[in-house]
């Protein structure tokens, strides 16, 4: 009896120390790498009692981007630094002769679709329907000659009835190539923004993410259950965990009204 003991004790023992090996492997294996999402809340916020919400259509990049495999980090065209939306991303470092990639234009669409659906879902907040945004978006748009979301937003607020609106632009959106278990893999980058019918911003997110081997990202291979996802997946991601730190709606908001 006292042998079967001591070989509990030591099966106990090893499987203490595999999974001590194993937990410190994934901090530090989550530790690699630039952050994923990154988000910015006014200091205003807090005064501001957003219960309705429409969201316009969004925009996408046009201008070719280089996606900097080594360093997995999105560089910028110029003309992008002159948009209204802060691109919290790193300029671009890389010679000119390196590959480009275009945004293609159902990216817009998708992801739209994608923070609609998760707003929509999220408690305290009235969401008005997509086609309700895109009209509004579209007939502002045509009277202004073409002026930026951010200038139309306090406008389509009073148009609609809502307190804010969200819109953004999608910065790279790059499918996976190959299969879920080996690919050269999906890369997607984004920002939106809120903001009230006074024109303030009042809350910016962003979420860039070029999925890595296990190696690098052991947490997140995990948690795409050790497969290479599609630019699809990897939007529906970023939109789940930057809308995590949206400030109106659900539990721990801002909105208090």
């Amino acid at each position: 009896m006292s042998g079967e003991c001591a070989s509990r004790r030591v099966s106990w023992a090893f499987r203490l120390v595999l999974y001590a090996a194993v937990a410190g492997f994934v901090v530090v294996g989550s530790g690699c790498g630039p952050t994923k999402v990154k988000t910015e809340t006014s200091p205003y916020a807090e005064r501001y009692h957003i219960k309705s919400v429409a969201v316009l259509p969004f925009q996408t990049l046009e201008t070719p981007q280089v996606v900097d495999d080594r360093a997995n980090q999105l560089s910028v065209p110029t003309s992008a630094r002159r948009s209204n939306i802060t691109v919290a991303i790193p300029p671009d470092t890389q010679p000119t002769e390196q590959a480009t990639t275009v945004v293609p234009p159902a990216a817009a669409e998708i992801v739209t679709r994608l923070v609609w659906d998760r707003l929509s879902n999220r408690p305290g907040l009235t969401l008005r329907s997509l086609q309700e945004g895109e009209r509004a978006w579209k007939e502002s748009a045509a009277e202004s000659q073409g002026d930026e979301p951010q200038h139309l937003a306090p406008k389509i607020a009073t148009q609609l009835g809502v307190d804010a609106v969200v819109f953004g632009k999608v910065l790279v959106y790059r499918e996976r190539v190959g299969s879920k278990l080996g690919a050269d893999p999906a890369v997607v980058g984004f920002e939106l923004r809120l903001v009230g019918s006074d024109g303030v911003t009042l809350w910016v997110g962003n979420y860039y993410e070029k999925q890595r081997p296990m190696n690098e990202d052991l947490w997140g291979f995990i948690e795409r259950k050790g497969a290479f996802v599609t630019a699809q997946e990897l939007a529906a991601y970023g939109v789940e965990k930057v809308l995590k730190e949206f400030p109106y709606g659900g539990q721990g908001s801002t909105n208090r009204g």
